[in-house]
């Protein structure tokens, strides 16, 4: 499956937060590698466990960043961030019951254009507003 790679224009000049973008496009990437052949495995399931606990981490703490500075746009990126924890929840759902692989494309599809979209829009903008 078409890994994630790394881009400049994911970059939002914050440091920490482009390294736990990184770590969270590494651990897509693995989950990718693991299941693409659909089949349930332990490991896959670990993986989508781990991702979608990172993810609530990272969500938390940009959504408690964007309200303690009174965000403008805290509404429209916390609904984002809720879209995209509602596809990790049908994907681990769809690996689970084994629906997975006739859905595969879809889904990778989808976490890919996610985590692209997300990171050059939303986050580009939250983390640059005061740069």
């Amino acid at each position: 499956m078409q890994r994630i790679e790394w881009r400049l224009e994911f970059e939002t000049g914050d440091g920490a937060v482009d390294y736990e973008h990184r770590q969270l496009i590494d651990i897509l990437n693995e989950l990718l590698d693991t299941i693409g052949d659909g089949q349930p495995s332990d490991d896959a399931l670990n993986l989508l466990g781990d991702l979608n606990a990172r993810i609530c981490g990272h969500f938390a703490l940009e959504e408690l960043e964007m309200q303690r500075d009174a965000y403008d746009d805290y509404t429209v990126h916390k609904e984002d961030h809720e879209h995209l924890l509602d596809q990790i929840r049908d994907l681990m759902d769809a690996y689970e019951n084994g629906s997975y692989s006739q859905q595969s494309g879809e889904f990778t599809t989808r976490l890919q254009d996610w985590f692209i979209n997300h990171f050059k829009t939303h986050d580009a903008r939250l983390h640059r507003r005061d740069r």
